[in-house]
């Protein structure tokens, strides 16, 4: 984090939740709503404080929501979840729990043969 981010969070930042991963929440102390019409409009600054590397993904979906202005609610860790959601799992990817694919080369490289219906271009 850059200390004009740690400068901003400590004089104008209110801290308004924190996610299950440890990243805090803040929006601007005092900010008004949305002005619509006469001048110029303006919405309250939110941000988040990343708990480690800053890395978007680590970032859950009702919290993405709430920083880019889709919804106004701050997200409850109480909420009532679906049966279908999953726990929110940042990107993987580059590390030893990211995916691969059957057939993948990081993973052994084995798939199944192509059945009778393949056939390779050749050029004539």
């Amino acid at each position: 984090m850059t200390l004009g981010t740690r400068l901003l969070t400590w004089l104008r930042g209110e801290l308004v939740g924190t996610d299950s991963l440890g990243n805090r929440y803040y929006r601007e102390k005092g900010a008004r709503p949305l002005r619509r019409g006469g001048g110029r409009a303006s919405r309250e600054k939110r941000w988040v404080m990343y708990n480690g590397e800053p890395e978007g993904s680590k970032v859950p979906a009702e919290w993405h929501a709430w920083l880019h202005h889709t919804v106004d609610e701050i997200p409850r860790a109480d909420r009532v979840r679906y049966p279908w959601e999953k726990e929110h799992q940042p990107n993987m990817t580059g590390t030893p729990l990211a995916y691969y694919p059957q057939g993948s080369i990081l993973r052994g490289g084995h798939r199944a043969r192509a059945t009778g219906d393949y056939e390779p271009w050749t050029p004539e």
